[in-house]
């Protein structure tokens, strides 16, 4: 059997997670909740870069591990692509595919905050759905702007600022009701992909605002890639069957 160590921190890293049994290590950052129903080992923080990693899978004899980390964590899956190379262990990685512009879509693609930032100028009410980024930058607020901002993490509210702390999935009624009650006039959001997260932008769509979107960085290549749980589960039994 194949020992599996699980990269993950998101709901598609969860379902594999509860297919795994003892034998198996599911690793969180340290920000996602951790979940307390698993069969599999759990282990939270981080490895101490790519050599930490290298240690860490030779010394828990790991042979395969699965990078299902959010599309956005391109230093955890660089870490993990190199680790494995260096400790001669195969890499899988599931690669959720990204969402796609749609009639009626006005998408504003930038490359890092400052691009995002210069693209927010002419706005006065934005909604930022980027995770606990916003946070480092409230105090640079312009101020004819207020920044709701939806992150895992609590943050108190500001003159110019509202933090709101929730997970997804989110409903396509909450976020009408949402959208309705602030009065956003721009969406910044990340492409991440999958359905969970993705009425926003059908919400978007319906009241005819912009959405500044956040281009995918560059990951690495791996000895497999999946773009959905059910292949990758397919492939991953044969692996982990006795």
């Amino acid at each position: 059997m194949t020992r599996v160590l699980l990269l993950g921190g998101t709901g598609d890293a969860l379902k594999i997670a509860r297919q795994l049994g003892p034998a198996h290590v599911y690793s969180l950052a340290g920000l996602a909740r951790v979940p307390d129903d698993l069969a599999c080992a759990v282990r939270v923080g981080g490895f101490g870069g790519s050599e930490g990693l290298t240690r860490y899978l030779d010394s828990e004899r790991i042979g395969l591990v699965i990078d299902a980390t959010h599309p956005y964590a391109a230093r955890i899956s660089a870490n993990a692509a190199h680790a494995c190379r260096a400790a001669g262990v195969r890499c899988w990685a599931l690669r959720r595919p990204a969402w796609q512009p749609q009639t009626g879509d006005d998408w504003r693609m930038v490359g890092d905050w400052n691009e995002l930032t210069a693209a927010l100028a002419q706005f006065r009410r934005p909604f930022f759905t980027l995770g606990r980024e916003p946070l480092a930058h409230l105090d640079e607020i312009p101020p004819y702007q207020f920044w709701t901002v939806r992150c895992l993490e609590s943050h108190a509210d500001t003159a110019r600022s509202r933090v709101i702390a929730a997970r997804g999935p989110f409903t396509l009624d909450a976020e009408r009701a949402l959208f309705a009650l602030q009065g956003f006039d721009v969406v910044v959001s990340k492409n991440s992909g999958g359905g969970a997260t993705e009425a926003k932008l059908d919400v978007a769509r319906e009241r005819g605002l912009p959405v500044v979107m956040l281009r995918r960085p560059v990951l690495p290549a791996v000895d497999r890639e999946f773009a959905g749980v059910a292949d990758l589960l397919d492939a991953l039994r044969a692996q982990i069957r006795p």
